[in-house]
């Protein structure tokens, strides 16, 4: 469906032959701003890699298979800029978005973005916050504490009663799992159903998992969280964030926080990220074979002290500390040293030498496997392990 804000042939969304359900958005909170109602399409009879493909789309005679790009800063006789209004190129990422996880996506121009969208709209006085988790919402979250806004309940994510404790009194319990860069992972499913029934609201970092490895909507989670930069994107060309709930009156605070933040995406990168989803079930399935395949023989190389893998993200720990992990790093030919992740390409990084991950093992490498083939891969880690 197309909110009422946009010319529905326009859009494209409300042209006959649509998918989906075509529903009315709901009154405004004020006479300026005009919140999308929760409008995703359903694609419920469908597997979720069909969803990946369908959704989004334009329909009906004469309808383009993708949405345009529609750069414009605002509309003809709307009053306002598109900063409030969105435009067709983020509609039809949060659509399909939102299809996939199984709720109402609302975009954001950067994973941080997100975040802080969602501590926003949560105000929480009191936060449950993994130790092990991404390090700039753990930043955001100290800057806050020592403020004297906010306070953290450090817990381990795999201790799940260390956690249900920490969430008395809670305001707002921060789940990452698996968690950035250890691979942590929590028991979701009991945590979320206890949470949702003591009414603590839970958020869920499902960034590396994606909507393909697990829907913490389903478990009782209030928002699912991405940094669609990553494997969403998939081609590393690109910063956008995405949020995903099935709370309207949580939904229209995102929306606020987004709109008087400041923090819209823009019309490239949500087309880009878009055509990215349409490729996730290939890629995110590839790159996870070829993960799984490369840390069971890191198990067993001699330079290595464990591999852990959850879809296509390794930890893996080199034998020797620092010293040997950064030679791992100079040494690649094929994999690329970078900092983020989730791209075709695979990607390395030793997290410890940054200090915000102190607390990580200091020969821990996160390693994100792209789509390569998987013996270059294999190669490529011999040939740099021999240097340690």
């Amino acid at each position: 469906s197309c909110p009422a804000f946009l010319d529905a042939a326009r859009c494209g969304f409300g042209r006959p032959g649509t998918v989906g359900p075509v529903t009315e958005p709901g009154p405004a909170s004020t006479p300026e701003l005009w919140p999308p109602a929760a409008s995703t399409p359903k694609f419920d009879h469908l597997a979720r890699r069909t969803v990946a493909v369908v959704a989004g789309r334009p329909t009906g005679p004469g309808a383009p298979l993708n949405v345009p790009i529609t750069l414009a800063s605002n509309f003809r006789d709307s009053g306002d800029y598109s900063r409030t209004h969105g435009t067709e190129s983020w509609i039809a990422f949060e659509h399909a978005l939102g299809a996939i996880e199984g709720g109402d996506a609302i975009s954001f121009a950067s994973g941080m973005a997100a975040a802080a969208g969602l501590f926003y709209a949560f105000a929480p006085r009191v936060i449950v916050l993994p130790k092990a988790s991404y390090m700039g919402v753990r930043t955001l979250a100290g800057d806050l504490a020592a403020g004297g806004r906010m306070e953290i309940r450090p817990v381990d994510v795999t201790d799940t009663e260390g956690v249900l404790t920490a969430a008395s009194g809670a305001d707002l319990v921060w789940l990452e799992s698996p968690a950035n860069p250890t691979l942590d992972v929590g028991d979701l499913e009991r945590i979320c159903a206890e949470l949702q029934q003591r009414s603590v609201p839970t958020v869920v970092d499902s960034t590396f998992a994606t909507p393909l490895g697990q829907h913490p909507l389903d478990l009782g989670a209030a928002a699912v969280l991405h940094a669609a930069t990553k494997f969403i994107g998939g081609h590393s060309d690109l910063l956008l964030g995405a949020v995903v709930t099935r709370d309207a009156d949580l939904f229209e605070r995102l929306f606020r926080a987004r709109t008087y933040a400041g923090a819209t995406p823009g019309a490239l990168e949500s087309f880009l990220a878009l055509r990215g989803i349409r490729t996730l079930p290939l890629r995110y399935e590839a790159a996870s074979r070829s993960a799984e395949l490369l840390a069971e023989r890191l198990r067993n190389h001699p330079g290595i002290e464990s591999a852990r893998q959850i879809g296509p993200m390794m930890a893996v720990i080199v034998r020797g500390g620092a010293a040997a992990a950064d030679a791992v790093c100079a040494s690649v030919k094929l994999m690329v040293p970078a900092t983020s992740l989730g791209g075709v390409e695979t990607t390395l990084e030793r997290r410890q030498k940054y200090a915000g991950d102190a607390h990580v093992d200091p020969g821990l490498l996160r390693v994100s496997v792209g789509i390569e083939d998987v013996e270059d891969l294999w190669t490529d880690f011999v040939e740099a392990l021999a240097t340690t």
